[in-house]
C-alpha cells in the first residue's frame, strides 16, 4: 500500500501521525461507462485547491487552524478491478486501524464500495447518505458485478437496504428502478427530506458518498457521466448544519472527469465543497 503525491491539498501538510483529518487519492476509473478519466480528478483538485480561500465564511472557520494530511493518491493497478477493490479494503482498514477521520477522493463510484466493506466491519448498524445522479442499482453492467453502475447496490447489499439514503437520484434504467421500490430503498431526486432523515440517523455512524453528478453539470461540466438537472452549491452549503448533526465515520468525493472542463472550473467547485466538508468534520 503506497502514496504518491505531487500536489497537495491546500493546507494540508501536516504528517499523517498527528493528523485531526487526513485526504486519501484513490485514482481508478477502469469500470467508467461513458466518459474515462476521474482517476486524474485528485491530483486536478488538489491543482485547484490554490484558488479557494482557506477560510470558510458560512462556518466561520479556517483550514489553516487544523493539522491536515493529503495523503497523496494510492498507488493502484489500472486493469484489475478485484485487485483495486482490495487495494481500497486494505488502505480503509489501515485508516481505521489508526483512527483517523478520512475523505478519500476519487475516482469512480465502484470505490465507495470497497470502503464501505470495512466501515461496515468496524461500525455495527452503519447508515451510509448517497449522493448522486444515478441510481447505481445495476446488478451487474455489460457483465461485471464490479463496476460503478452497481456501486450502490453493492452498499445496500453490505449495510442493508433500509439503511442506504439516496439523494438527487434521477436517472434510472426500469430494472433497477423497479427493484429499488420492491425493496424500499429510500431515494428521492432532490433535498427535501434529507433534514428528516438527519434527525432519524444522527445518533448513529454515518458513511457519506458524494458523486459529484449530484451537481446540475451546468455547475460541474467536468463529469464522467453528467445529468441533467441536480442540485446546486446554495444547496449543498444549507445542508451544512444537518451534516454537522451526523456521526460520519467517513466520506469520499467522486467522479468528476478533469479534461472535459477545460477551464477548471468543475475542480475548483470540487474543492470548494472538500473545504467545506473538512471544516464541517474536523473535530472542533
Amino acid at each position: 500500500m503506497n502514496f504518491y503525491r505531487t500536489e497537495k491539498f491546500i493546507r494540508c501538510d501536516a504528517p499523517f501521525k498527528n493528523a485531526d483529518l487526513v485526504l486519501a487519492g484513490l485514482p481508478y476509473d477502469g469500470t467508467s461507462s461513458l466518459r474515462p478519466g476521474s482517476r486524474f480528478a485528485p491530483n486536478a483538485i488538489r491543482k485547484q485547491s490554490y484558488s479557494i480561500e482557506t477560510f470558510s465564511h458560512e462556518q466561520e472557520r479556517d483550514l489553516s487552524d487544523y493539522k491536515l494530511c493529503d495523503l497523496g493518491d494510492l498507488e493502484v493497478p489500472y486493469g484489475n478491478s478485484e485487485a483495486v477493490v482490495k487495494l481500497v479494503e486494505k488502505t480503509a482498514a489501515h485508516m481505521l486501524k489508526n483512527k483517523k477521520k478520512v475523505i478519500y477522493i476519487g475516482g469512480e463510484h465502484l470505490l465507495t464500495y470497497p470502503l464501505i466493506k470495512q466501515y461496515a466491519k468496524k461500525y455495527k448498524d452503519l447508515k451510509v447518505i448517497y449522493f448522486d445522479a444515478h441510481a447505481d442499482f445495476r446488478e451487474a453492467f455489460y457483465g461485471s458485478h464490479l463496476s460503478h453502475a452497481s456501486a450502490a447496490k453493492l452498499t445496500a447489499d453490505i449495510v442493508g437496504y433500509d439503511n442506504l439514503f439516496m439523494f438527487g437520484i434521477r436517472s434510472f434504467e426500469r430494472n433497477e428502478y423497479n427493484y429499488m421500490k420492491k425493496k424500499k430503498v429510500f431515494f428521492e431526486d432532490n433535498l427535501e427530506h434529507f433534514n428528516e432523515k438527519v434527525e432519524m440517523i444522527k445518533d448513529h455512524p454515518v458513511y457519506m458518498t458524494l458523486d459529484m453528478d449530484v451537481f446540475d453539470p451546468a455547475c460541474v461540466p467536468g463529469l464522467g457521466t453528467p445529468e441533467a438537472g441536480g442540485i446546486f452549491y446554495d444547496d449543498f452549503v444549507n445542508m451544512l448544519p444537518g451534516l454537522s448533526k451526523l456521526n460520519l465515520v467517513g466520506m469520499d468525493v467522486l467522479e468528476i472527469a478533469p479534461d472535459y472542463d477545460p477551464h477548471g472550473n468543475t475542480c475548483i467547485f470540487a474543492a470548494k465543497v472538500i473545504r467545506e466538508l473538512i471544516l464541517n468534520t474536523v473535530e472542533k
